[in-house]
């Protein structure tokens, strides 16, 4: 499956164990020898009663992250047009925390899904870094770190991205940003993933990107974030101060791997 072009493989782990998915996620994520995708995502049952559902994903180079945005929208789809649930609100354990589903159905089609980010984390009142030896950017947790840099240059993210990636400001390494303010207010942005490189599109980046500009008075508390796979249309709330995130899921193919 992919949302606007971040594609991860999806197992339903509660039927389909997958006993080392480290291993798996290295595997079949090579676009040359295995299915070839951003990384592995297993779904199963919540080990928790407040959560309808769990998710875990490895990126590509086998690294365990915390949530995917665009991955979450992708489950919710999954779970309703294969019959696993019949909630159009769907209730999903992340290691960053239970993230709320809500999916657009038009003829038993899931057409959009709208997830709750809850609150980014900044981490410090000027929120803006400063990094020795780093342009200059916004550090936002959207339950992973991210490091958003504006720029004219959005391109220069295959050469700087594992770069920053890397950088030792960042102990447990980071997703970078390049991102450029459109005349009409959107944001045209790409993606450095930890632990992927670049990808089409990133559901998390998407909203640390419209939370870093509202944060420089670059843009308002809604944007439309234009990135190499498609459009996300992200809402940082006043009301709850929570991120919201909208956009499309969209299934692939089906089939069998050995394991």
């Amino acid at each position: 499956m992919h949302g606007a072009g971040n594609d991860y493989i999806y197992v339903d782990v509660s039927c389909c164990p997958v006993a080392d998915p480290v291993k798996a996620a290295i595997r079949w994520s090579d676009r040359h020898k295995g299915i070839g995708s951003d990384g592995l995502v297993l779904i199963d049952k919540s080990s928790v009663p407040e959560a309808d559902f769990s998710m875990r994903i490895f990126n590509a180079d086998g690294s365990e992250a915390m949530m995917c945005g665009n991955a979450s929208r992708c489950i919710g789809k999954y779970l309703y047009e294969r019959g696993l649930t019949n909630k159009t609100e769907i209730l999903l354990q992340t290691l960053s925390g239970i993230k709320t589903l809500k999916l657009n159905v038009v003829n038993g089609i899931v057409e959009s899904v709208t997830v709750d980010m809850l609150e980014p984390v900044l981490n410090n009142e000027a929120q803006f870094v400063a990094v020795e030896g780093l342009v200059d950017g916004t550090f936002v947790s959207m339950g992973n770190p991210h490091y958003v840099i504006f720029t004219d240059d959005i391109d220069q993210v295959g050469v700087t991205g594992p770069v920053l990636e890397n950088h030792p400001a960042f102990p447990q390494r980071c997703n970078i940003e390049f991102a450029h303010i459109l005349k009409d207010g959107s944001i045209r942005t790409r993606v450095w993933e930890r632990g992927s490189g670049i990808t089409q599109a990133c559901g998390t980046g998407a909203c640390a990107t419209a939370v870093a500009a509202s944060l420089r008075g670059l843009a308002s508390r809604q944007s439309n974030i234009i990135m190499d796979g498609g459009i996300l249309s992200i809402e940082w709330s006043k009301n709850d101060n929570h991120v919201y995130m909208t956009g499309p899921a969209a299934f692939v193919f089906d089939g069998e791997i050995e394991l």
